[in-house]
């Protein structure tokens, strides 16, 4: 039957033609995000997975405290359906470039719910400045049970904004979840296993103290919690005679900071300076840190290979 091999001949051939141009409509179709800084970038990669582009304003190894977007950032934020931002007064900036951009999109706060710091409460500098960020820490991924509260913001942003997605956010957002679970459960065993007496630490950059509040190190810093702040000769004095009086066997230098600061503490106080820390941005892919639970592994490993020997 002629007929019906020249029509199966034709479907086939429409249903090859079809699958050619619904390649291309399916990757148009992505939810367009943009992250205010890398490690956000990365969260919400895991939670969007293929149905999601994530643009990043502040890229690895980049400093989301000094940040100053150009005009480029501006017509990302315009594309965007989704924005993610830290918030806890982290992206000062971040108004002045909605405005300049004139983006619609929805912006969600993957801070939401989180049990702020103030960040008067951290120890190593000088009290009563703010640092930019109002009273609050915004360093709150730093402790991994805030992460979760992140990826249940960004899943419910992507969901409201993609319904169709639905399925698939809450799919991801559950596995990486279970991966967060597992990663706070290495860093608690990790810390377990460093002596008492030991657990103090010394980093450029005061990032770390939701950290300290759920994982029991001690950290101290001479600068505050943003690197806009220069640490006073008075803090760093102060951490000078610290070390010495409580024997603090390492100090740590963070990749945004400048480690001539941890090189003369170091100097000073015979301490050794432990590997490189990752505190506000994760590495370039081919780094160490180039995930969130890469980050946070890679510094619970650098901390205990300094603190237990």
């Amino acid at each position: 039957m002629p007929w019906f091999r020249n029509v199966t001949t034709f479907l086939i051939g429409a249903a090859l033609v079809a699958g050619t141009w619904a390649a291309p409509a399916l990757a148009q179709d992505k939810l367009k995000v943009v992250a205010s800084f890398s490690i956000l970038a990365d969260l919400a990669r895991n939670v969007g997975g293929e149905r999601v582009e994530v643009a990043t304003l502040v890229g690895p190894g980049g400093d989301a405290h000094v940040f100053q977007p150009t005009p480029a950032d501006a017509r990302k934020l315009g594309e965007a359906k989704v924005v993610v931002v830290n918030g806890l007064k982290l992206e000062g900036w971040f108004g002045r470039l909605v405005k300049s951009s004139g983006a619609k999109a929805a912006i969600v706060e993957a801070s939401r719910g989180v049990k702020a710091l103030r960040s008067e409460e951290s120890p190593g500098h000088d009290h009563g400045h703010d640092h930019g960020h109002g009273g609050l820490d915004p360093h709150a991924w730093q402790d991994v049970r805030n992460a979760k509260i992140y990826v249940a913001n960004i899943r419910d942003a992507f969901v409201k904004a993609d319904p169709a997605g639905q399925g698939t956010y809450e799919v991801n957002a559950k596995a990486y979840t279970e991966a967060l679970d597992a990663l706070d459960a290495e860093i608690r065993a990790a810390v377990a296993r460093i002596p008492a007496e030991r657990r103090k630490v010394i980093t450029s950059h005061d990032a770390f103290r939701y950290f300290e509040a759920a994982y029991g190190l001690d950290f101290i810093a001479p600068q505050g919690v943003s690197t806009e702040t220069e640490a006073s000769a008075k803090a760093v004095g102060r951490i000078i005679q610290q070390i010495k009086r409580e024997k603090v066997p390492a100090v740590f230098v963070e990749t945004i900071t400048d480690q001539r600061l941890i090189e003369r503490i170091a100097k000073e106080t015979g301490a050794k300076i432990g590997e490189t820390v990752y505190s506000d941005a994760l590495s370039g892919a081919e780094g160490p840190a180039g995930t969130y639970i890469d980050m946070m592994r890679h510094n619970i490993r650098a901390f205990s290979a300094a603190l237990s020997s």
